[in-house]
């Protein structure tokens, strides 16, 4: 039976890959979620006005990847002390968020969240948000599978990011 896990990590072309890549992974769609007008334009978005992230929508086979595994997967990709946006990308609409979709997602958001706050990988807090999924909108087809479309541009997009997970995580 599929599954559906929402996360918001900076930019949506970044986040796709290292889902993408994982067995189990049935599909990752870039978009948006968690604001307040009805299916968002990429240029309403960028504005900062509609309250929206950009996030991933992940299809999952939970019998070959649990969401706990997409959870940590998740926090190597991001800086979770960082509340205002991810590397080059800042503002509301790039903020880190676990959405959930019910109490056991919840669950295993918030225990994750504690043990790398105990961890002390970081020397600042973890900030990343957890809360309630709202309404996903797939973005233009022109930010699908960006990574594998436009291979350079990702690149340089995603220096920053690369960096900073190699730096807290390693290879």
């Amino acid at each position: 039976m599929k599954q559906r896990a929402i996360f918001a990590g900076g930019c949506f072309w970044c986040m796709v890959q290292p889902f993408d890549e994982q067995p189990g992974i049935y599909s990752v769609v870039s978009g948006y979620t968690g604001g307040h007008v009805e299916n968002p334009t990429y240029e309403q978005v960028v504005t900062k006005t509609t309250g929206h992230t950009e996030a991933v929508e992940i299809i999952f086979d939970p019998e070959i990847i649990s969401y706990k595994d997409l959870v940590e997967l998740y926090w190597q990709q991001t800086d979770p002390t960082d509340a205002f946006g991810q590397f080059q990308d800042r503002g509301d609409n790039y903020r880190p968020v676990i959405y959930y979709l019910n109490e056991e997602q919840k669950e295993i958001a918030e225990k994750s969240r504690q043990e790398l706050e105990n961890s002390g990988r970081f020397n600042k807090p973890i900030v990343t948000q957890i809360e309630p999924a709202q309404t996903f909108y797939p973005a233009e087809m022109y930010h699908q599978d960006f990574y594998k479309k436009n291979p350079e541009n990702f690149a340089r997009n995603h220096a920053k990011r690369a960096a900073f997970i190699k730096e807290h995580w390693g290879e």
